[in-house]
């Protein structure tokens, strides 16, 4: 279990738990505020709007982050108060996911910004590199068009014979069948490592 982490490596353990609870926050956020552009005050009506991982992930995923590597995050959003529920749900969905790549693509420039600047005294390499896979991965897993995963809301939006598929228990079979697969994460984070090389021109980022 990923618990095991923290006394094998517990740097890395205590670095995962931040930018995870950070990314999600963030990334919860970011559907709070796209809902609030699109007219539902939900988020703020239930005191969403805030920087309180607690509130984004509540304690349950928090520590089964801890334990198991793996967390959540929730933003109650009201599509029925969308200016136009179809838009709306579609850019309420991505709104998450891209702020993920958001936060991947700001990382990657602070690891060019050290790697051109020698500034490596002040920021740690490895750290950023961590955050900018994770966030890209983040940004991948979201986007795969299973319930309930952001992609998904996208995806039934713009290919509506999809949304009944929302009902049914293929979501939960999808997602367990991804967990249990360990080349499904490799693949993922194979990935955003490419991403992340396209990023730096081709060059290696590894650290």
């Amino acid at each position: 279990m990923f618990i095991e982490t923290l006394f094998t490596e517990p740097i890395y353990f205590f670095r995962i738990i931040i930018i995870v609870i950070f990314s999600i926050s963030l990334h919860e956020l970011a559907h709070g505020w796209a809902a609030m552009s699109q007219g539902d005050n939900t988020p703020q009506k239930t005191g969403h709007l805030t920087l309180n991982p607690v509130v984004h992930m509540g304690k349950e995923s928090i520590i089964f982050l801890c334990l198991m590597g793996i967390a959540w995050g929730q933003m109650p959003v009201n599509p029925s108060k969308f200016r136009s529920p179809k838009l709306g749900n579609i850019l309420v969905s991505a709104a998450g996911p891209l702020s993920n790549l958001t936060l991947g693509i700001i990382f990657v420039l602070m690891l060019k910004l050290i790697a051109n600047l020698s500034f490596s005294a002040f920021f740690s390499a490895e750290f950023l590199y961590l955050a900018a896979r994770i966030n890209l991965t983040l940004f991948l897993f979201n986007l795969l068009p299973i319930p309930p995963l952001d992609g998904f809301h996208v995806f039934s939006e713009i290919f509506p014979k999809l949304k009944p598929l929302e009902n049914t228990y293929f979501g939960i079979f999808a997602m367990m069948l991804l967990f249990i697969i360990p080349e499904f994460g490799i693949g993922l984070s194979g990935i955003a490592d490419l991403l992340m090389r396209l990023m730096f021109g081709g060059e290696s980022v590894n650290f």
